[in-house]
């Protein structure tokens, strides 16, 4: 579906990383890790900055080489055409795809990926290799079958612990973006004001 408006979205990342992003000398790196939630893309938390520096500190206190100084930048997005897993239609592509993905494992022997924790007590299973699967499944057969590409792909995510006792609202609830090119789908980007979003 072709999303009504831009989006702000939100890419935790190390300093240096940003502050080259913003100085226009590159662009947010594409994932490709086989267990990213959405597919292969660049990532961006939806109208959550504090939530993206939240990600960022998480990363660099795991050792991560990849984060030294917790930092965010914004990004204004343009969706294009959207896979929006919040959308009726959308879901059922989804869900198509699995059962072709499924037949075609099948056919050739090989076992379906299996989403499972990264960490211990991880109960929301965080490294999604099914998922993913399925849906850089869903884009190669459109493309395999001459139809509109997705640009962007939109989640709801009800994650973490209950927000109070018997509460089905979860306290890391969030909507992810995935942006699979972000030359086309990125229109600019920008530096947060908030003051939760940038290390002091």
């Amino acid at each position: 579906m072709r999303f009504p408006s831009v989006v702000l979205g939100y890419h935790g990342c190390d300093q240096d990383v940003a502050e080259s992003i913003l100085a226009g000398k590159e662009e947010v790196r594409s994932s490709t890790n086989t267990y990213d939630w959405l597919g292969s893309g660049a990532y961006f938390w939806e109208n959550n900055p504090a939530r993206a520096l939240s990600w960022a500190k998480l990363l660099a206190k795991s050792n991560s080489k990849k984060i030294k100084i917790p930092s965010v930048i914004g990004a204004i997005i343009d969706p294009g055409n959207c896979l929006d897993l919040a959308e009726e239609s959308s879901l059922e592509l989804v869900k198509a795809a699995f059962e072709g993905y499924r037949i075609l494992s099948e056919s050739s022997g090989e076992s379906l990926p299996v989403n499972e924790p990264g960490y211990k007590g991880d109960l929301d299973l965080v490294k999604r290799h099914l998922d993913c699967a399925v849906v850089n499944f869903l884009h190669e057969s459109r493309a395999a079958e001459g139809l509109a590409a997705y640009h962007t792909v939109r989640a709801p995510f009800s994650e973490g612990g209950e927000l109070f006792k018997g509460s089905k609202l979860m306290d890391k609830t969030h909507v992810q973006w995935c942006v699979r090119d972000p030359k086309r789908s990125i229109i600019g980007y920008f530096r947060p004001r908030d003051s939760e979003s940038t290390e002091a």
